[in-house]
C-alpha cells in the first residue's frame, strides 16, 4: 500500500529547514499557525514569525513591507482567503509592483472539507493565475514540496503555493526533480495525454493504470506549475497523441483546464475533456467522499479519457 503522509505535517518541518538554509526567509501568519503547521517555525525561528491575526489584509500588506526590506516573507493563511478576502492586496500591493512575497495557500480545494463551501478554493486558480506577475505552484506530494519550496524563496516575484490539508500518498522519490515552470512526464502513452496536479497525480496514475488494461495507451503530463505554463510540452503532448484530458481539484473553469485549452485552442487544436467542479459549490462531507461526489474520482478520469480518445477519432 501507498505510504501516506500529511502535507500540512511535511509542509511545516520543510519550512523549518528552509529557515535554517536561508536567514531572510521570515514567516507570518493570519492565526493559523496550528492549523497548516507553521508553527513548527515559530518554535526554530521565534524572531521571524509573525502573527498578524485573523487579518487577511494586513498580512498581505506587512508582507509586502518586508519584501521591500530585503526579506523574503512566507504569508499563511487558507487559499480561499487569498483569492477572496485579500485578493485586493494581492493584486494590487503584490502583483502590481512585483513584491517577493510568497503566499502559501493551505488548505487548498476540497480539503478544508467539513468547514463546507464557503471555505473550500474551489476558484482560487482561475482568479490567481490572471493577475499579472504571479506564479502559480501546485505541488503533488510531499516529495514535491520539498523540492519546489526552497525553489519558491528564490523565485524572484509573488508566488502562489497550493497546499492540501490532508494525508496524501507519497509518489516520488529523491530522483524525482521538478523546476518551477517545467512540465514533468510521469508516464509515456501514444493515444492521449492526462494533464494533472496536486493531489489528482496519484488519482490519475491510477487511472492510466486502468486504461491501460482496457487497451489505452496513456501519458501522464504533471503540470505542478499552473503559471508560467510550459506551452511547449503542452502543445508536444497535443501534437503526439492527439487528445488531452486535464484533471485538477478545482473548478473546470478557468483552472488548468481553462489554461490547457486556451494554449491548443491558439496553437494546436485538438479535443480536451476536463475533469474537475462542474460549476458548483461542494457541500461538507469527509475529503475522499467530496472528490467522488463532484466529479473528481479515479472512474471520473477514465471516463472522460476514453471520450477523449473516441472524440479523437
Amino acid at each position: 500500500m501507498t505510504e501516506k503522509v500529511s502535507m500540512r505535517i511535511a509542509y511545516g518541518k520543510a519550512l523549518v529547514e528552509l529557515g535554517k538554509t536561508n536567514p531572510d526567509v521570515v514567516v507570518l501568519s493570519a492565526d493559523v499557525s496550528n492549523s497548516d503547521h507553521s508553527y513548527m517555525f515559530e518554535e526554530a525561528f521565534p524572531d521571524r514569525f509573525i502573527n498578524v491575526g485573523i487579518a487577511e489584509q494586513a498580512l498581505v500588506d506587512v508582507a509586502a513591507g518586508l519584501a521591500y526590506s530585503g526579506k523574503i516573507p512566507f504569508a499563511n493563511t487558507f487559499a480561499f482567503l487569498f483569492a477572496t478576502r485579500a485578493l485586493e492586496m494581492v493584486r494590487t500591493h503584490l502583483c502590481y509592483g512585483k513584491a517577493n512575497v510568497k503566499l502559501m495557500a493551505a488548505y487548498a480545494g476540497l480539503s478544508d472539507s467539513f468547514d463546507g463551501p464557503t471555505h473550500h478554493s474551489v476558484t482560487d486558480l482561475a482568479i490567481i493565475r490572471s493577475m499579472p506577475n504571479m506564479t502559480v505552484v501546485i505541488p503533488g506530494d510531499p516529495v514535491a514540496l520539498n523540492k519546489l519550496l526552497p525553489q519558491v524563496a528564490t523565485w524572484d516575484g509573488p508566488v502562489y503555493f497550493r497546499l492540501n490539508r490532508n494525508e496524501v500518498p507519497v509518489l516520488f522519490d529523491d530522483s524525482y526533480n521538478p523546476r518551477i515552470g517545467e512540465a514533468i512526464t510521469l508516464r509515456k502513452g501514444e493515444d492521449l495525454t492526462i494533464l494533472c496536479n496536486g493531489l489528482m497525480v496519484s488519482r490519475t496514475l491510477e487511472a492510466a493504470r486502468i486504461l491501460e488494461k482496457k487497451g489505452t495507451d496513456t501519458r501522464v503530463l504533471e503540470i505542478h506549475t499552473l503559471k508560467p505554463l510550459d506551452r511547449d510540452s503542452i502543445i508536444k503532448a497535443a501534437r503526439e497523441t492527439g487528445t488531452l484530458v486535464t484533471v485538477e481539484e478545482h473548478s473546470v473553469i478557468g483552472g488548468l483546464g481553462g489554461a490547457v485549452a486556451e494554449i491548443v485552442a491558439e496553437d494546436h487544436p485538438v479535443p480536451v475533456r476536463r475533469v474537475g467542479i462542474l460549476d458548483r459549490f461542494a457541500e461538507t462531507g469527509p475529503y475522499d467522499a467530496l472528490l467522488d461526489k463532484y466529479g473528481m474520482s479515479v472512474d471520473d478520469i477514465v471516463k472522460a479519457s476514453l471520450e477523449a480518445v473516441k472524440m479523437k477519432k
